[in-house]
């Protein structure tokens, strides 16, 4: 039993250390993922979005904790938006606030992640 323990200390620390200071650990498939949904609130600007875009979005808040996270999930959510012309730049920007998350970078096609 107590070398199953050690196994899985070890294994959670190479974890731990996989992901050096100031790389984000935030990919660009998983801000997909959960901004799918929003897509037709994004589009269409109409109404509230969806239960399942604000899950997403809350989602997002909670892996971007570094600043390289924050950092990476902005240059995602750019690049995704980029993808869609016809998203409405006013509800971007405003999904965070509709889905009653703070999250620590703009929701917009137009952001400079670099700041």
């Amino acid at each position: 039993m107590k070398g199953v323990e050690i196994s899985v200390f070890v294994v959670l620390a190479m974890v731990h250390f996989m992901v050096k200071p100031g790389e984000a650990a935030v990919s660009c498939d998983q801000v997909n993922g959960f901004l799918a949904s929003c897509i037709p609130y994004l589009t269409s600007g109409a109404g509230n979005p969806a239960a399942q875009c604000c899950d997403g979005v809350g989602k997002l808040q909670k892996i971007a904790e570094t600043s390289a996270d924050k950092q990476a999930a902005c240059n995602c959510v750019r690049q995704a938006a980029a993808r869609f012309p016809t998203i409405k730049e006013d509800a971007a920007s405003s999904l965070p606030a509709k889905c009653n998350v703070q999250v620590n970078f703009p929701i917009s096609k137009n952001t400079n992640c670099q700041e």
